[in-house]
């Protein structure tokens, strides 16, 4: 579980396969053990390797490596990184599991003095989940929706988290993950 506050980014030194290899802070390596759980671009990851010289290395499932931007991720891309949350731990941001549910495409980025809006089309899928006022994590990113018209949906970023999270370099046309927020999820299960 995770919260969507990216404190961390990394940078993807090796993308063999479905094997991933990430440069990360050496305030992360401390956390990161194999067999533990580490948020690369908000997917949550098992850690199968970690040394100080190569980073931490990850492998990716065929079905995520196409479900999510994981798998078109060329060598030297920044990554969002976010460690686990543990009990006892802040919940900033909203919970996060890690589970990405599509991929959205950024459409357009407007400057609002030292901020951005962000609109993202989503998957039709996605849609009814994208209401304003509520939360969703974009790569990882927790997130509050500003408006939202069909499938398409916006977002405000501050200047901390264009300069903590990757999201600070989207550009028009750029894939990000999604991830929607659980509880409008588990609801509307519950509605079923």
């Amino acid at each position: 579980m995770f919260t969507g506050i990216i404190r961390y980014q990394g940078k993807l030194t090796k993308h063999v396969g479905n094997e991933l290899t990430i440069a990360e802070p050496h305030v992360v390596s401390a956390r990161l053990k194999p067999g533990g759980s580490v948020a690369v671009n908000g997917v949550c990851l098992t850690v199968e390797a970690r040394s100080k010289k190569q980073g931490v290395r990850v492998s990716v499932m065929p079905t995520t490596a196409r479900s999510t931007t994981l798998g078109s991720l060329p060598d030297g891309s920044r990554v969002n990184l976010e460690l686990p949350l543990r009990i006892g731990d802040p919940l900033d941001g909203h919970l996060v599991s890690g589970h990405v549910d599509g991929v959205g495409t950024v459409k357009d980025i407007q400057r609002r003095g030292n901020s951005r809006l962000v609109t993202i089309a989503a998957p039709r899928a996605l849609a009814r989940y994208l209401a304003p006022k509520g939360s969703v994590a974009i790569d990882g990113v927790s997130l509050t929706i500003q408006s939202s018209r069909g499938t398409t949906f916006t977002v405000g970023l501050i200047p901390e988290t264009m300069q903590r999270s990757t999201l600070g370099i989207l550009r028009a046309g750029s894939r990000v993950n999604l991830e929607i927020d659980m509880v409008a999820r588990y609801l509307d299960t519950l509605k079923k």
